[in-house]
């Protein structure tokens, strides 16, 4: 699995437990009723025990300046007790999530406790630094750089919260998987009030006629511009980003880009804006968010907001009468993932961010947008009468934001605010579309925020005509069914293809036909082309070489675009193996042998994702699987989507 590497990617201090534990394979949890001191104990036990078998040489505990008031709870019969459990434990087949759950809250209530006891995050984070180079859990440098971004923020939010048991399950639950929430499940749940105010009938979209105007629009998402991208570097230097002048050594990465663990280089990437200005006239543009690199562990403030700077005048210089719509991805904060609620003030607060992102954004927007963008990131924009944006800073969502632990419910008011522009939109007969970063559906997507959010497309189903995402780098959709029953579809979310080649992905834009600019529009998308850059040519002809992989209409048989009929597609999808094997070459980009074979579980999969627009929830899903087989399916298709995390 490719990214993120971190896992939620603060849990590197959680990891270097972790690594200590999968190593020698345990695999169901201890006792509920296992004291808490035995669970604190145990992550001390776990490396002096241990240190042997997974051959980590950790020497002597002193070695890792743990204050003498943790060693003296050592004693042998808490080792005897503690070996024992361990040794015994019953194998099953979710039992690497069991192992890494015990890891996760043995690792948060030791980093709780040395909080407790006055330990520094200087103090901490050295620890955490040496038992990530030590278990080689990362590479030195990468352990010291993703340390010092994420210790004050990891250490702040744990000091905040309780520890009692269901707060870390919570945080074990949303950062390893949901087995970790217990038998009680999840604990993080909070519901939007909907205006009761009763749904309008619902009219499904009927397609235009052909001679009606068109808009032409084009979307481009993830774009992950490396300013230090390298030719002739390692493509595969065992870090979560290569292609740098520090990965020299006899690399053979290509001048425009590379299939290896690479982001895209700005060349690439000028070349594109530079013929797409020449060949083609759009409308408006969605930018949907994620312009830096993967280089997470060496980010800056100042780095992140020159690299917004730079692809905001790529837009202005090759596209200078263009209106641009954007939002904001999880890699424009430092550090990744991080996006603070508005009661966090002072310097660990997200005000730098929303600062640059409305002086950029402001190119485009109207001055009334500020409001919102400086509150939450968020915003909306009547682009013509009847027709309305909504940009959601959906990054609210992700699993990966340690601030939500703290609270988690409607962070910045925005799903709050989301209701009342839709019910307004409603009451004034506008259609809107919605943009945004991470797929609702997607798993790194909190189940308690996708679902209110599911349950708001549901009852605004009549006015949102379309909904546009990124963040997955991947080729697909989602759809959204009536939240009673999760059979008639009502909304397709479309999740296009991220220009960057991380991992192992040609480069990727899309352009929709929308129905356009008349009294009476739908707004709905009509059709949609997919251009990808064939980096192998390229490469050996030092010229980008674009061209257009499909046209989704033509591609797939369709008639029109409605959530029916991409409803229609996955049922054709998992019995015409060859539409299949079309389709699997699309969500990859036209590289899919860089990728393990589908079997028939594998095809399953992934049409589950494709009905998924609500994450952590399979119900879209019933007839896949047998009800007697549910939680067996449950655990390969989530296995199969942390697989597919490169985001």
């Amino acid at each position: 699995m490719m990214a993120d590497r971190f896992s939620g990617v603060g849990m590197i201090f959680a990891l270097v437990c972790c690594n200590c534990m999968v190593s020698v394979q345990p695999a169901a949890l201890l006792t509920d009723h296992e004291t808490e001191e035995l669970k604190w104990k145990s992550v001390l036990i776990n490396i002096r025990q241990l240190k042997n078998k997974v051959q980590l040489n950790f020497g002597d505990l002193s070695q890792l300046s743990l204050p003498s008031e943790l060693i003296r709870h050592f004693d042998s019969e808490f080792m005897d007790q503690f070996s024992e459990n361990y040794i015994n434990l019953k194998s099953d087949a979710s039992g690497e999530s069991n192992i890494q759950c015990l890891a996760c809250k043995l690792a948060v209530r030791a980093l709780q406790k040395l909080l407790r006891i006055g330990m520094s995050y200087d103090e901490i984070g050295k620890i955490v630094t040496m038992g990530c180079q030590r278990l080689k859990v990362e590479k030195p440098d990468v352990c010291v750089g993703i340390v010092n971004s994420f210790k004050e923020e990891v250490l702040y939010v744990l000091s905040h919260i309780s520890d009692s048991a269901e707060s870390v399950n919570n945080v074990c639950g949303v950062v390893v998987d949901d087995s970790c929430f217990g038998s009680s499940g999840q604990k993080i749940e909070w519901n939007i009030t909907l205006p009761d105010i009763p749904k309008p009938p619902i009219n499904p979209p009927m397609p235009p006629k052909k001679d009606l105007p068109k808009l032409k629009v084009l979307h481009l998402t993830d774009i992950h511009m490396d300013l230090l991208y390298r030719n002739g570097t390692d493509a595969d230097c065992g870090k979560p980003l290569c292609c740098h002048d520090v990965d020299s050594g006899g690399g053979s990465a290509g001048y425009w880009g590379d299939y290896g663990t690479c982001d895209i280089p700005l060349r690439t990437i000028e070349e594109l804006f530079k013929n797409l200005s020449r060949t083609a006239k759009f409308d408006y543009i969605l930018w949907t968010g994620d312009v830096a690199s993967h280089f997470v562990w060496n980010e800056t403030r100042d780095a992140l907001l020159y690299q917004l700077k730079t692809i905001t005048r790529l837009f202005l210089k090759y596209f200078p009468k263009t209106l641009v719509y954007s939002a904001v991805g999880n890699h424009e904060s430092n550090p990744v993932n991080s996006f603070p609620p508005p009661f966090i003030k002072g310097n660990m607060s997200i005000s730098w961010l929303y600062d640059g992102l409305r002086s950029n954004w402001l190119h485009w927007l109207p001055g009334e947008t500020s409001e919102t963008i400086s509150k939450g990131g968020y915003y909306t924009v009547l682009v013509h009468p009847g027709f309305r944006i909504i940009s959601l800073n959906n990054i609210y969502c992700i699993s990966g934001d340690w601030w939500l632990f703290m609270n988690s419910t409607d962070p910045a008011d925005e799903l709050s605010w989301l209701v009342k522009v839709l019910q307004k939109a409603e009451a004034d007969g506008e259609k809107v579309h919605i943009i945004g970063h991470i797929p609702p559906g997607a798993q790194d997507c909190l189940k308690t925020w996708s679902w209110n959010y599911y349950q708001i497309v549901n009852r605004y189903e009549g006015t949102i005509a379309a909904q546009f995402f990124g963040h997955k780098h991947f080729d697909l959709w989602e759809i959204f069914y009536d939240k009673d029953d999760f059979k008639r579809p009502v909304s397709v979310a479309y999740v296009a293809p991220s220009l960057t080649t991380y991992v192992h992905l040609n480069p990727g834009y899309r352009i929709y036909e929308i129905d356009g600019f008349y009294a009476g529009s739908s707004w709905m998308v009509l059709d949609h082309d997919t251009f990808i850059m064939n980096l192998t040519e390229t490469n050996i002809r030092n010229e980008p070489v674009w061209r257009k992989e499909y046209s989704a209409k033509l591609a797939y048989n369709m008639t029109s675009l409605t959530p029916k009929d991409w409803d229609d597609v996955t049922q054709k999808l998992l019995n015409d193996k060859k539409m299949f094997k079309m389709f699997r070459e699309f969500y990859y980009k036209s590289n899919s042998r860089q990728f393990p074979p589908c079997d028939k579980d594998c095809l399953k999969h992934m049409v589950c994702e494709l009905r998924s627009g609500l994450s952590h929830d399979l119900r879209p899903c019933q007839d896949l699987f047998d009800m007697n087989n549910e939680k067996s399916f449950e655990h390969s298709f989530y296995t199969w989507l942390k697989t597919k995390s490169v985001c």
